[in-house]
């Protein structure tokens, strides 16, 4: 099968979003919460999600542009939020909140907030006015860098940058001040409607290659 992108023929999107995003995979899942300028506070999961620096340390958040968006809400209340607050902690997940994870992924209305209609608890942050997640096993404070559209039509990405001030870490996972990739057992967004689950690790080191003389 070859889908050749260059053609002079129109786009089946929707095939080529599949196509992305089952041959992109797995991949990590930012559980972002942010909070309103009417204080409403807002949680989201986002599987465009990676490390864009570390020095300085900054996350990159894509939000792909949902079709047929009513002109009083153009965008997600994610990327709205940020735009207003300019904060917001990106928590990740492990498979123990699968299900609270996916169940704030419906599509709320902007007074509604996703702590509250899936119970989730709140946790407090040390540089942020928005709260994290309390049982995520890992948080992240984050300051708003830039917003970078990529394309403003519909299927198009808006990527947020954001900065990081602060890095929670729970107990369960920690081992020697670092996070043990054998207890955090995180999530990975797999094609449709599936999820991955980090169970085991294979631990390879990087060929050192001899320098000529």
């Amino acid at each position: 099968m070859l889908v050749d992108l260059l053609a002079d023929t129109p786009r089946d999107v929707p095939h080529v979003y599949r196509l992305l995003t089952s041959g992109v995979v797995p991949r990590p899942i930012a559980w972002v919460s942010t909070r309103s300028a009417e204080g409403v506070d807002n949680l989201a999961p986002y599987s465009f999600f990676t490390v864009a620096s570390v020095q300085p340390p900054v996350l990159a958040v894509t939000q792909v542009n949902p079709p047929n968006r009513p002109a009083e809400r153009p965008h997600k209340d994610t990327l709205s939020n940020l735009q207003q607050r300019g904060e917001c902690v990106v928590n990740v997940a492990s498979s123990v909140q699968l299900e609270l994870m996916n169940a704030c992924a419906g599509d709320y209305p902007p007074d509604v907030s996703e702590f509250d209609a899936a119970g989730i608890e709140r946790a407090p942050s040390v540089h942020v006015s928005v709260p994290g997640v309390a049982i995520a096993p890992v948080r992240y404070e984050c300051r708003l860098r830039q917003i970078l559209p990529v394309a403003s039509n519909p299927m198009g990405g808006t990527m947020m940058l954001l900065d990081v001030v602060a890095i929670h870490v729970h107990e369960s996972v920690e081992a020697n001040g670092e996070i043990s990739l054998g207890q955090h057992q995180t999530l990975g967004k797999m094609g449709g409607d599936g999820y991955s689950v980090a169970k085991e690790d294979a631990v390879l080191a990087r060929p050192v290659l001899n320098k000529p003389a």
